[in-house]
């Protein structure tokens, strides 16, 4: 049966970036079975013991509490589940001398439905006709924003300024202010911090800038901090979430161990919170309330903040530190290739300047190897122009063993060094 789709229904069946390439990974990861093939191009968090751990207790105190009934039983407000709300204020009131109240808060079923509503309740065509931009001030930014909005021509990013370290191979996205347009025929403006791919944090300044640009036209500036303090906590660089006025801050608890349960969370202005709210009402009447009862725990008891600190984030920086240091070691030093600042989140990003082949190229080149990663092109989502950077990039998971991390990243040099050479590999 072939249905006849609708605009959206064309729109929304699409896949968009990561997702796109996804097919041809998991069909190279099955041909490979009983080969040694080293991923490095999961998004999904390693299953820490520490971490697992934690949840168990939570749900074994959850299942032999008079509370079990009355959250998997009912149906619940829209705006989530009250004590996880109130376990959530009282941290943050607690944590950054905020004075927020329930007003501030709403519980998605994760963060991507949050930004699905956001870019569709704030940007798109207007009653009267006119196009809302949903800007994505820093390029390259999450995939998933290709495919949070159901008119594409709102999506706009802008090209990033390069602050290159040559000697010593790194790099660092910082936004372009000369060419960052926020104005009234802007609805919202959207980007991740510790940003999904490339480990970027803009720092406070920036993000106050951002903020300050869109403030005169009441326009809100959501901060995807999926990766942020105070959990999952993945910066490896020290920085502030903020908060107030126009700014919402966006988190999930995917990343602290709770993927299977996608729970969201936005902060911000109780006019903007309202919207968001009659949006997910009218979508799926309210987020599941298991993990939200769950992570109230954890969050009341200090637990998951401690984890974050002490299990999750050393964890991945020691991987981060793995790559930086065999790359150091194991790169043709008179080759272009840079690694972007490992600041936060769990990827690393890898820049190859003047790279003879595409991303996608050099992807196939690694398969050949043994050495599965995602080329960067999927990256820049809304970027209207012609930009060769973003052929010349690849995103590399921390999601795999030290070993493997290690021996991926040397099998990655050979073949960079033989690409650059114009050596390819037979496929």
């Amino acid at each position: 049966m072939e249905p006849a789709l609708s605009h959206y229904g064309h729109e929304m069946s699409r896949l968009t970036g990561v997702r796109a390439i996804m097919k041809d990974i998991l069909e190279t990861l099955r041909a490979g079975a009983g080969q040694e093939l080293i991923n490095l191009s999961a998004a999904n968090p390693l299953i820490l013991p520490e971490v697992e751990q934690l949840w168990r207790d939570c749900t074994a105190d959850l299942l032999a509490s008079a509370e079990y009934g009355e959250v998997v039983c009912r149906y619940g407000a829209s705006q989530g589940y009250q004590p996880f709300i109130e376990a959530v204020i009282n941290d943050f009131n607690r944590r950054y001398g905020l004075n927020l109240s329930d007003r501030n808060i709403l519980i998605t079923p994760g963060s991507q439905s949050l930004y699905f509503y956001a870019a569709n309740a704030f940007g798109g065509f207007t009653s009267s006709g006119n196009l809302k931009k949903i800007v994505l001030p820093l390029s390259p930014d999450y995939t998933g924003y290709g495919g949070v909005t159901l008119t594409p021509e709102a999506l706009i990013a802008y090209k990033p300024a390069l602050d290159i370290d040559a000697p010593a191979h790194r790099f660092k996205y910082r936004p372009d202010f000369s060419l960052l347009e926020i104005d009234e025929n802007t609805g919202c403006v959207l980007f991740s911090r510790p940003c999904n791919p490339t480990g970027n944090v803009l720092t406070d300044e920036e993000v106050k800038k951002i903020a300050a640009l869109a403030a005169p036209f009441d326009v809100p500036v959501f901060v995807d901090s999926a990766y942020a303090p105070p959990f999952p906590a993945l910066n490896f660089t020290e920085m502030l979430p903020l908060f107030g006025n126009n700014i919402v801050h966006c988190m999930s608890l995917s990343k602290a161990g709770l993927p299977g349960e996608r729970i969201g969370i936005a902060i911000g202005d109780e006019q903007i919170i309202q919207v968001l709210e009659c949006f997910q009402t009218n979508m799926c009447i309210h987020s599941p309330r298991y993990g939200q009862a769950i992570a109230a725990r954890a969050i009341s008891s200090g637990a998951l903040a401690d984890i974050a600190v002490n299990v999750i984030r050393p964890f991945y920086q020691k991987k981060i530190n793995i790559i930086e240091s065999t790359l150091d070691q194991s790169m043709p030093s008179s080759l272009p290739w840079f690694l972007h600042r490992g600041e936060g989140a769990i990827f690393s990003w890898l820049w190859l300047k003047d790279l003879p082949i595409t991303d996608w190229q050099l992807y196939q080149e690694l398969k050949q190897v043994g050495v599965i990663v995602v080329p960067g092109s999927s990256f820049f989502p809304g970027l209207r122009e012609d930009w060769e950077h973003t052929r010349q990039c690849i995103r590399i998971s921390l999601t795999a063993s030290d070993q493997e991390i290690e021996t991926g990243m040397k099998r990655l040099a050979q073949v960079v060094e033989r690409v650059y050479s114009g050596v390819r590999c037979k496929i």
